[in-house]
């Protein structure tokens, strides 16, 4: 008997569902401050969060106020630093030492990208990977490459959040990741694999890129580069995750995937913005809360 093509959903649906990550990302910031007035109830101090931004990059500028906006919503301490570009690599090692050994900040972000005089690895090495929210560090990539998950990167972590919201079983589905960065890519196709999903990862240098999208029921797109995948690629039914952002020449935000297009292929698709951004952010949130728990080891 020939094998049965998997369509997550029915794939006569004229027009896919939004997966909204604001409205998702907001009913669990709702979870979190709970859990924040439990804790307070029982004396024990809020969550804390540190963050350090570098120069006056505007994008990076607006993510970090977006980052310290949720922290005073759900209740946490936030402790967020900026500093001019020319401070030295040294300078910026030697105050992520001293937020180690901080025992009120439970989460440490850099936000990157950082100037070019400071190496991005060595300042993510030196963070304490048991405060590694972002889930950059290698030691919590290496735990999840071995099926040992601890602090998870955090845009795949909420993605897959947003993957359980379809309510489609995923085990066994054909996942196709595109692009293959550290912070994304990568550790996107091992929480795909450790869901049971088989994974194939595109990148620049693959070359049937398109084929194996036409017969993906899951694709997550992590590139940056504004229509990119072209929506008639898109099989019937399948979940779409957008997680490139780019404004163009006219101001508006795109994604990588072509949205209209896209749309009325799919069964589920994430709008740009709006999608995967909001889960990036209370993904941060939920693994500080962790954390400060005591459920990372």
């Amino acid at each position: 008997m020939a094998a049965r093509s998997f369509s997550p959903l029915d794939a006569s649906a004229m027009t896919a569902n939004i997966l909204d990550g604001n409205a998702i990302a907001s009913a669990r910031r709702l979870d979190i401050q709970a859990a924040v007035k439990q804790r307070a109830e029982r004396g024990e101090r809020p969550p804390g969060i540190a963050a350090i931004l570098i120069g006056d990059d505007p994008a990076s500028a607006i993510y970090v106020r977006g980052k310290e906006r949720d922290c005073k919503e759900v209740g946490f301490k936030a402790d967020f630093r900026h500093h001019p570009a020319e401070i030295t690599e040294q300078q910026l090692l030697a105050e992520i030492d001293e937020l180690n050994q901080d025992d009120s900040i439970d989460g440490i972000l850099v936000q990157l990208p950082l100037p070019a005089h400071i190496d991005d690895d060595n300042v993510i090495d030196r963070i304490d990977p048991r405060k590694d929210v972002d889930g950059f560090h290698p030691y919590n990539i290496g735990r999840l490459a071995l099926r040992r998950p601890t602090l998870r990167s955090c845009t795949p972590k909420g993605i897959m959040t947003l993957l359980e919201s379809t309510g489609v079983p995923i085990r066994g589905l054909d996942a196709v990741v595109v692009g293959a960065s550290n912070h994304v890519g990568r550790p996107m196709g091992l929480e795909l694999l450790l869901a049971g999903c088989t994974v194939t990862t595109a990148h620049k240098f693959s070359r049937f890129t398109a084929g194996h999208i036409r017969q993906a029921d899951i694709v997550v797109s992590a590139v940056g580069k504004p229509g990119l995948i072209r929506g008639d690629w898109i099989k019937p039914g399948s979940i779409v995750i957008d997680v490139g952002i780019t404004r163009d020449a006219g101001g508006k935000l795109r994604g990588d995937i072509e949205f209209e297009v896209a749309r009325e292929r799919a069964g589920w698709i994430t709008p740009v913005p709006g999608g995967v951004g909001p889960m990036t952010r209370v993904s941060i949130l939920e693994s500080t809360l962790a954390v400060a728990n005591g459920e990372i080891g």
